[in-house]
């Protein structure tokens, strides 16, 4: 089966409608879906509910869906540095499950693996257990977490064969790995596509049995949050 698609917005055809859920691969503006994010923004669907770690910055990654109104619900671990993000959940005009990081990453995974549900001591007596069932297990409590499938997930890859293995680079994998799994179709943007065969199977990241359709993004503009330098010194 053919899997590369000559643009984003011919990897997304006919896998976007109102009301969705998606997994968005990625942490702050590190291994992001750039080329992916910018055709959903351009397909102008609405009323979207978006599991990914934060919501990029203000203007960048997931941060442009904020500014078109296009994300009705963000499933998120951070908040901090994009300030429509805050502007739109302090004004109520944006709904934000809170989820610690490391218990958002585990729901997508579990989704993916087809399990509806785990516990944690994660967030145990704190706000992100209220309205949750809780269980005793050996004497201490645990929160139970829902697993997460979403309808799409978009990733961002370093390197794939044309049959959709994948190899992400160093810390881009971050959140990439477990949202790739996590939803009926994942559509993955890659900075290169080489021949079946060109990768070593041992450094293989992603099968290619999760990816379903495939995207060049490249080139890409190294983008920056937050540039810090030391004051020069005087001569």
């Amino acid at each position: 089966m053919k899997k590369l698609y000559p643009d984003a917005k011919a990897a997304l055809d006919g896998l976007l409608f109102d009301g969705m859920q998606i997994c968005a691969g990625g942490f702050g503006l590190c291994g992001i879906p750039e080329r992916l994010i910018d055709a959903i923004r351009e397909s102008g669907v609405t009323d979207l509910t978006v599991a990914s770690n934060n919501a990029g910055i203000d203007n960048e990654g997931l941060g442009k869906l904020l500014r078109t109104r296009q994300i009705k619900k963000m499933i998120s671990s951070y908040v901090g540095e994009n300030k429509e993000f805050e502007r739109q959940y302090l004004s109520g005009e944006l709904e934000v499950e809170f989820c610690p990081q490391g218990t958002l990453a585990e729901r997508c995974r579990a989704g993916g693996a087809g399990i509806p549900g785990f516990y944690t001591k994660t967030g145990v007596g704190t706000l992100v257990a209220e309205g949750k069932e809780t269980k005793n297990f050996d004497g201490q409590d645990y929160v139970l977490e829902r697993g997460i499938y979403a309808d799409l997930c978009i990733i961002k890859g370093w390197k794939a064969d044309e049959a959709g293995n994948l190899i992400f680079r160093k810390t881009a994998r971050n959140f990439n790995q477990p949202m790739a799994t996590a939803g009926k179709v994942c559509v993955a943007e890659v900075e290169e596509v080489v021949p079946v065969g060109s990768l070593d199977p041992d450094s293989i990241h992603l099968p290619g049995i999760y990816v379903k359709r495939m995207v060049i993004g490249a080139p890409y503009d190294k983008k920056i949050e937050f540039r810090t330098v030391r004051q020069r010194e005087a001569a």
